[in-house]
């Protein structure tokens, strides 16, 4: 085989592509293992990877999979700034956060980016995006659901020098620990980053030494060119056309909304485009989302359409592109707030989604929480008065689908493969008590195959002077479901006063007070249903009350189906003979 006129044979550039995926997976352990944060070592909310000289995407480890694509960016941003005057020397680590260019997210996901020399030739880049339990701002835990600019979510990086030829820059290191609340939780995880980094160098310097730059090179752009045509084979199995759905932001969090989205999806033979022009513009309040963040979300269902198992690199995307307007809601610039992009972020995925769900059910369910469905919630512990925050995202219930009937109590699409904070590392570290964590039975998502529960996770304040904010997404619209199934419910939460009282529900509120005994009730939603309610088997129906899925009155208005609830037996009514 003969790529970049260097003769490998192919068992080399198998060897070779395997050890960078490798790197990529000892790379996101690394930090784990070292980081301070709950939100990282616990909740995954990272990732980690490499990239060719050009900044194109080799590998990635990542437990967030919102984070597709962005370490590319990040790299490119590095590039612009410091390539072209040919500033970049070993030993440098630049860190960005900025979200219009290189970061793409918010403030709180700091990236760290190094690059990679080797007999004096810029190879390859490591990097890695955190997020960090604070950056500062107007609130504790830095993305906030009610700023106006993005002067109130944090510190900006905006792609400087933490380190220059290895030499730290301690006065950014001051600067940092003078303007966050937990300096030893945000400075731990940031040398976490740089231990993570620094270990891709490493294994890139060793694969060189072992088979030569040359090779390394060429296993490169072989690994490159693969994925591109793994993504064009799986391509041409798609339909053909232009399909489009129309759907809504519901809240910028500070009292303005719902905003317009749309897109229309066209595929061809060789590519499959997406164009969400006409959409919002940008907004007050912090659900703007950058392009980066946009490109990231549709490369995120783009895998899920095509090939979900494949190993993810920039060679994958090549089929695809992007046209959006600028300055919109999903292609916001500066100075417009962006602590809760994610939730654009979720509705352009799901715009996609509800395109093609019709057409490629093997692939797409009915619709899921559709929204990160992030918790806020800080104070001071009960024992220590100490204080603590916890920040994390909620899981919900995905869309039934083709065959099988939604997951229940899982994170939604680009949370990824992340967790919650386990109840006992909650009650051990912070000032509340786990009430309840169950299963959300409220009756809806029927269908031939039923969406996933969402689920109920109460906290207890142990302390008086407690503040939650809350995004709860998805709160206004219920979930969609697809041939024929039924609407899943909304993402909300109540507060269960310690006086008896009880507020809500709500979506979305920055900063509730909540006094020693207050209960916070978070209630996801469950995924919406696929298929005739009728046509589930009878006999799975009855098992659906047994598990108290549904009620025996649900069972016989949605499905048709009288079940005893003491014996469980069943009987089929008229009305599913009619389908």
């Amino acid at each position: 085989m003969t790529v970049n006129e260097i003769k490998v044979d192919p068992f080399t550039l198998e060897i070779v592509k395997d050890s960078l995926l490798a790197t990529g997976d000892e790379m996101f352990i690394a930090l784990a293992k070292t980081s301070m944060s709950p939100i990282i070592y616990e909740v995954l909310d990272y990732a980690s990877g490499l990239t060719d000289a050009k900044g194109q995407l080799l590998t990635q480890g990542n437990g967030v999979t919102g984070f597709i694509g962005m370490l590319s960016f990040m790299v490119k941003q590095t590039l612009k700034k410091y390539g072209d005057k040919n500033d970049l020397k070993p030993g440098d680590v630049i860190i960005v956060n900025d979200p219009y260019g290189g970061g793409g997210s918010h403030l709180s996901d700091v990236g760290l980016v190094m690059p990679i020399f080797y007999q004096g030739e810029l190879i390859a880049f490591s990097a890695n995006k955190a997020h960090w339990t604070e950056v500062g701002g107007k609130d504790p835990g830095s993305f906030t659901n009610d700023s106006r600019e993005i002067f109130q979510e944090g510190l900006q990086f905006p792609s400087v020098k933490l380190y220059d030829a290895g030499e730290l820059n301690e006065g950014l290191v001051e600067i940092i620990r003078a303007n966050v609340r937990f300096p030893d939780l945000s400075l731990g995880d940031m040398w976490a980053q740089v231990a993570a980094i620094k270990t891709g160098e490493r294994r890139v310097k060793e694969l060189c030494e072992k088979h030569g730059k040359e090779v390394i090179l060429s296993a490169i752009t072989n690994h490159l060119d693969h994925g591109e045509t793994i993504s064009r084979q799986e391509l041409a199995k798609l339909p053909k056309g232009s399909f489009t759905a129309e759907g809504f932001v519901e809240t910028d969090g500070i009292g303005n909304g719902p905003f317009p989205i749309q897109v229309e999806v066209t595929i061809t033979d060789n590519e499959f485009i997406c164009d969400f022009r006409g959409s919002s513009p940008q907004v007050p309040g912090p659900v703007n989302c950058s392009f980066t963040g946009l490109a990231s979300a549709v490369r995120t269902i783009f895998l899920a359409i095509t090939n979900p198992d494949q190993d993810v690199n920039d060679g994958v995307f090549r089929p695809l592109k992007i046209v959006v307007d600028e300055r919109s809601i999903m292609s916001a610039e500066r100075p417009a707030p962006t602590s809760n992009y994610f939730e654009t972020m979720l509705g352009c995925t799901d715009l996609i989604w509800k395109a093609l769900a019709p057409h490629i059910p093997h692939r797409l369910a009915a619709a899921h929480l559709l929204s990160v469905c992030s918790v806020t919630l800080t104070g001071n512990h009960h024992d220590t008065n100490e204080p603590f925050l916890i920040v994390e995202p909620s899981v919900g219930g995905w869309g039934g689908a083709d065959g099988q009937d939604g997951a229940s109590g899982q994170f939604c699409i680009l949370d990824g493969e992340t967790y919650n904070i386990p109840v006992e590392v909650a009650e051990t570290r912070y000032g509340v008590m786990l009430d309840e964590y169950s299963l959300r039975i409220d009756g809806t998502g029927a269908g031939e195959y039923i969406g996933g529960k969402g689920v109920i996770r109460s906290y207890r304040a142990l302390t008086d002077e407690q503040a939650a904010t809350i995004t709860y997404g998805r709160n206004k619209y219920r979930l969609w479901g697809t041939s024929g199934g039924y609407d899943g419910s909304v993402n909300e939460f109540y507060i269960h006063k310690a006086d008896g009282d009880i507020d809500g529900p709500y979506g979305v509120y920055p900063r509730y007070s909540l006094k020693k005994n207050d209960v916070l009730q978070l209630m996801t939603a469950t995924g919406g249903g696929y298929g005739d309610p009728l046509k589930r088997p009878a006999a799975q129906v009855a098992n659906d009350v047994k598990n108290e899925y549904f009620t025996v009155e649900e069972a016989k208005t949605l499905f048709g189906v009288e079940v005893d609830p003491k014996t469980f037996d069943y009987k089929e009514l008229e009305i599913r003979n009619k389908i």
